[in-house]
């Protein structure tokens, strides 16, 4: 959260890549949340001092609306968050949003800033998470779903056209004892049963 090393490594390594991704394409948003605030700060200075165009999309909990307080988090002389910020409250998109500012990301805030802001409702993080399964094959974390969701909520406004760019950043089998998989019964079900039928080389035990 204090460790400038954090954003500089996503200067040279992620703005970078995502720049030759898109060299010679049109790129209008780049849409992210935030944790540590490296992959801002970082990802996106790189981005905006070779495409100053582009649009930085920032999204956090709608429960835990932090920026858009603009109340910033009291420091200790290293950096550190004392306590937490008052428009903190406990939201299901884990890794994202602790319960304070981090320094790298309000740095991230002073140097770059970003030129929209959407708030994420935490059932819509988990449904497109599941979206994501079921229709993509994406097998993807709360925190995945939620930058899919804030990129859907972007192309609604953007200009006809737009490109957008959301990054999906862990995989769906941290969350196998969360929320997101609440729906799904541990057992098969007698359709599942007989779907595994049709494998009989290959039986579940």
């Amino acid at each position: 959260f204090e460790n400038e090393a954090n954003a500089a490594f996503h200067k040279i390594t992620t703005g970078p890549e995502i720049l030759a991704d898109f060299e010679g394409q049109r790129l209008d948003y780049f849409v992210l949340g935030y944790g540590t605030g490296g992959t801002f700060a970082g990802a996106g200075a790189a981005i905006k001092a070779e495409r100053p165009d582009v649009k930085i999309v920032l999204g956090e909990p709608e429960a835990a609306p932090l920026l858009k307080s603009g109340t910033k988090s009291e420091r200790n002389a290293d950096g550190s968050a004392i306590g937490s910020h008052p428009a903190f409250a406990a939201h299901p998109i884990q890794g994202w949003t602790p319960d304070f500012i981090p320094q790298i990301l309000e740095k991230g805030l002073e140097a770059v800033n970003y030129d929209e802001y959407i708030g994420i409702p935490g059932p819509g993080a988990i449904q497109t998470a599941q979206m994501l399964a079921r229709t993509q094959g994406i097998f993807t974390g709360i925190s995945g779903g939620a930058s899919v969701w804030a990129a859907i909520e972007m192309a609604k406004k953007a200009p006809e056209g737009s490109v957008l760019l959301a990054m999906v950043a862990d995989t769906g089998e941290r969350y196998l004892t969360t929320p997101l998989f609440e729906s799904i019964l541990a057992d098969m079900n007698e359709e599942e049963i007989e779907i595994s039928k049709s494998t009989p080389s290959f039986q579940l035990a």
